[in-house]
């Protein structure tokens, strides 16, 4: 195999973004399989450069260009982005590749626009592509691997990519790490519901966590597990075993059914400072709360003690909710909402709207066969700018109205002074605070109204959300044209529509065979 020059490019926004937010943490935003990607290059004898766009920088200048073959990591929000980019290198001839989320989820439209599109990637699948290196138009290759790697190049491995990242940012400096992929949940709209749950190599894991303290004063370290801990023994036993307590801050992303006291207590000793829970609803996935099979008023009274009980062990939690769920019905789950903020005043809300990401979890076909999928461009599908989804109980503008009421509530100067006051620890005021005044609480609360109004007083705008029009409103249209700014120059032609309804008729096909 002839020696490549190999650039990768990880997209952790999905334009220009200069807000206090990006600033301080989207360079803590970045992703492992970027990293594990140049690894493997290097490994195969190739030459690598890795660039992270955060949003900050001219993406124009910082573009790998005297390179044969450059690969971008996109999730669904930036993937008009990632089609502008790659756009743009192939007109100077380059080989471009896909991955990330964006690229399992819509395989069928990311072809249109890449010469080689990855689902599961491990070192055969890469090899194969590396090995032949060449333009396939107007349709790209579809490689994927039976499952997810089974190993992963470690911190130490990684470093020499990872430290760059990190310069950018200026005050918290957060390491990415991963224990285990999948899942042992199946909740029918996760992309990791189906993924076969396995860990990591303990003995890597407890080699990087010894290196990092050679490298970082007093390292943060973010498990990238779907579900964090669910061989809780184990891995608490590996971070006990390769560093002296409390030496390494922690955050992860877990199921609170596994949060009971002895493991709150282990995970104190073990430096856990943040804690992303889903409690998504309030009628459904009460497996992942510990709230069994209640419901209502009942289960949020439950989850409610439960996360003032987790929070006077570990000082930051957000409480991730899902909002336009099938089981949502009423003013109820809104107001059971607004009362759980007034019961846990410390927890940071976390409000995601049902987005339907392409091929990412079965329960998508039935909202394509029940006609409920809307088109709108990836660009939107950030879970708030828009709900592709439409709601099963209610009409847009009532949804739209209660989801206004929840979020004015929740960052209200009221419940943010709460928040502020009832938070332990110097950080996490300030990031509470930092994530109210941002796009993340006063920026959505702008964000709804405007489109609530928009519901309400054009035809065109409502009929797109009704289904009865696939003409982008101009709203959506001018929000991403001043998104990508100059880039917008490069999205190819057709790359903001796309078939909505693709996963639908490959199942049919497939059936039909």
């Amino acid at each position: 195999m002839r020696k490549l020059k190999i650039g990768i490019i990880d997209l952790l926004h999905n334009g220009v973004s200069k807000t206090l937010w990006a600033r301080i943490m989207r360079a803590n935003l970045a992703s492992i399989m970027p990293t594990a990607i140049a690894c493997w290059c290097e490994e195969q004898g190739h030459e690598v450069k890795l660039v992270t766009f955060t949003g900050l920088e001219d993406i124009d200048k910082e573009l790998p260009r005297d390179v044969d073959m450059v690969f971008i990591s996109s999730f669904t929000h930036a993937a008009q982005l990632a089609y502008a980019i790659s756009n743009h290198l192939r007109q100077h001839n380059i080989v471009t590749a896909l991955g990330g989320p964006h690229a399992r989820c819509y395989s069928q439209d990311a072809r249109k626009y890449f010469d080689y599109v990855f689902g599961f990637t491990d070192k055969e699948v890469l090899h194969e592509a590396l090995e032949e290196c060449a333009q396939h138009r107007p349709y790209g290759r579809h490689l994927k691997a039976v499952l997810q790697p089974t190993q992963l190049p470690g911190v130490r491995e990684r470093w020499k990519f990872i430290a760059p990242t990190l310069e950018k940012a200026p005050f918290l400096k957060i390491v990415p790490m991963i224990g285990s992929m999948g899942c042992p949940y199946n909740c029918n709209f996760c992309i990791d519901s189906e993924i076969p749950y396995q860990t990591m190599d303990f003995d890597v894991i407890k080699d990087d966590l010894r290196f990092l303290l050679t490298k970082l004063k007093h390292p943060t370290v973010a498990w990238h597990d779907p579900n964090f801990g669910v061989r809780f023994n184990e891995i608490m036993d590996v971070i006990e075993d390769a560093i002296p307590k409390n030496s390494i801050d922690f955050i992860a992303e877990c199921s609170m059914s596994f949060l009971s006291i002895p493991h709150l207590q282990r995970m104190k000793a073990n430096g856990f400072q943040a804690l992303l829970p889903g409690i998504e609803s309030w009628y459904e996935l009460g497996h992942k709360t510990k709230a069994g099979k209640s419901k209502g008023e009942e289960r949020m009274l439950s989850v409610s003690a439960h996360v003032n009980q987790i929070m006077e062990y570990v000082p930051y939690f957000q409480a991730n909710f899902i909002f336009g769920l099938d089981s949502d019905e009423g003013d109820e789950p809104f107001e059971l909402t607004k009362r759980f903020i007034d019961h846990s005043p410390a927890a940071f809300p976390a409000y995601s709207l049902l987005t339907s990401f392409g091929q990412a979890a079965t329960l998508n076909l039935q909202y394509q066969r029940e006609g409920r999928l809307l088109p709108f461009p990836f660009h939107t599908l950030n879970n708030h700018l828009a709900m592709n989804v439409k709601p099963k109980n209610y009409d847009w503008i009532t949804f739209y109205n209660h989801l206004i009421d929840v979020t004015e509530h929740s960052f209200s100067w009221k419940a943010v002074r709460r928040r502020f006051s009832h938070s332990t620890t110097y950080t996490t005021r300030w990031m509470n605070f930092i994530r109210a005044v941002s796009n993340e609480g006063v920026g959505r609360i702008r964000l709804f109204r405007k489109v609530r109004h928009l519901l309400e007083t054009n035809k065109q705008f409502r009929d797109f959300f009704e289904g009865e029009s696939t003409r982008l409103p101009a709203f959506y249209h001018d929000l991403i044209k001043k998104d990508l700014g100059r880039m917008w120059e490069w999205l190819p032609e057709g790359a903001l529509e796309h078939d909505a309804l693709a996963y639908r008729k490959e199942a049919d096909e497939t059936k039909a065979l």
